[in-house]
């Protein structure tokens, strides 16, 4: 479990069909061990090594296909978080590290000293979004701003544009969205 609160970014340094490996500071890699959980742009994956700055990761076809790993290279700018441990301050929401699915970027807006991104998206995640929910973008906890049937909008303070690999969006960029976990059960609960 992660709180959408991302400590550090990292490189890709490497990705192939099964196995991807990112470079970072030493002092976030000091704190990994093997079979430890990370959080990569939104993505619970496990370390299976590592050495003074890069941790390797070895993913399934099913995270290559639901995630923005297909779309990914050597030398992008990923968000990286360790798991809430028992005593963390839960500041963001609870991010499960489950990618449902990917968005689009669409456009970034300058909101007075604020940016607005637009994401298009599959109704088939849209129904899971509402205005002022929780959504986890890259791994970040977001507040939905607007949320309509294929798009929604979230607002991004100078601190976390700083801080996360949003600097680095595009146009046209592809990244991970996790929806509240509470509607998905919901829904299933109602379909019964």
């Amino acid at each position: 479990m992660f709180t959408g609160i991302i400590t550090n970014l990292g490189k890709i340094a490497e990705i192939t069909g099964a196995k991807l490996v990112v470079e970072t500071d030493a002092d976030f890699v000091d704190e990994l061990g093997n079979g430890a959980s990370v959080a990569v742009n939104g993505i619970c994956l496990t370390v299976v090594t590592q050495d003074q700055k890069t941790f390797t990761l070895d993913f399934m076809p099913e995270t290559m296909a639901r995630t923005n790993l297909k779309h990914s290279q050597p030398g992008d700018t990923v968000n990286l978080e360790m798991p809430a441990m028992p005593n963390s301050f839960l500041a963001g929401h609870i991010v499960q590290g489950h990618v449902d699915g990917i968005a689009q970027l669409q456009s970034i807006t300058d909101a007075g000293n604020s940016r607005i991104l637009k994401f298009s998206v599959p109704e088939t995640l849209s129904k899971y979004i509402v205005e002022k929910g929780s959504i986890a973008i890259n791994g970040v906890s977001l507040t939905v701003i607007e949320a309509k049937k294929d798009c929604f909008t979230v607002g991004i303070i100078p601190h976390t544009w700083d801080q996360t690999m949003f600097h680095a969006f595009k146009n046209g960029d592809f990244a991970n969205i996790e929806t509240d976990v509470l509607a998905k059960y919901i829904e299933k609960l109602i379909k019964k």
